[in-house]
């Protein structure tokens, strides 16, 4: 009986095999209210505004959540805090052109780096509708900062949403990094083997030596 195996099937075999190892390894603990990978448990927190007000509203979700806040090292995942802006985008005016009511929207940029895995980009935005009224502009001005630091809480549990959808995002990266991997593999096979080139294992039936009986002669 003989069994066939292509070189490229039998690699492929093998690559599926790690792919399927690699998602299985994976596991989450529920932590608040969102299923976080188990990975980071412990987190540390770098940010271009270390004391201000969004980095407070960050850690307070972490303690919410269960997150151990470390130091940063390079075997320890982090949460790095890039920028913070504000803006607006006029929805109606009054006679004099001044502003009446308006689009102020909240834009945060932050990265994640997991090691051995690698580091992605996110941005995260809340836009909340904003009446102004230019007779009263300094209490205006006292409600426009209340605002936007419930949007900075907003953006803060955005942030713990998508820590939650952490493990799909790597699992796509590592997956991506095996899959160029095999695509190397196979074109090394396609340049040092020949096309139609097989594997051939050869399975022999075992031979039963029957002893001659001479008790008849």
């Amino acid at each position: 009986m003989k069994s066939f195996f292509s070189a490229n099937s039998l690699t492929r075999l093998l690559i599926i095999t790690l792919l399927a190892l690699t998602t299985a390894s994976c596991s989450f603990h529920l932590r608040g209210n969102y299923m976080l990978p188990e990975g980071i448990a412990k987190l540390s927190l770098t940010s271009f505004d270390p004391y201000g007000k969004l980095t407070r509203m960050v850690k307070y979700q972490f303690k919410l959540h269960g997150i151990e806040e470390v130091k940063p090292a390079a075997t320890v995942p982090n949460l790095n805090i890039t920028s913070e802006s504000t803006g607006d985008s006029t929805l109606s005016l009054y006679q004099n052109n001044g502003k009446a009511e308006y689009d102020l929207t909240l834009t945060v940029n932050y990265t994640v780096t997991i090691p051995n895995q690698g580091i992605e980009q996110f941005s995260t935005k809340v836009t909340r509708t904003f009446l102004d009224n230019p007779l009263s502009a300094l209490a205006k001005s006292v409600e426009r900062d209340e605002l936007i630091n419930v949007m900075r809480e907003q953006a803060a549990q955005q942030i713990m949403r998508k820590l939650a959808r952490l493990t799909t995002v790597f699992n796509k990266m590592e997956e991506d990094k095996l899959n160029a991997e095999l695509n190397q593999i196979l074109h090394n096979q396609k340049v040092s083997i020949k096309d139609g080139s097989t594997t051939t294992i050869t399975t022999t039936p075992a031979v039963i030596h029957k002893k001659q009986d001479h008790s008849a002669q």
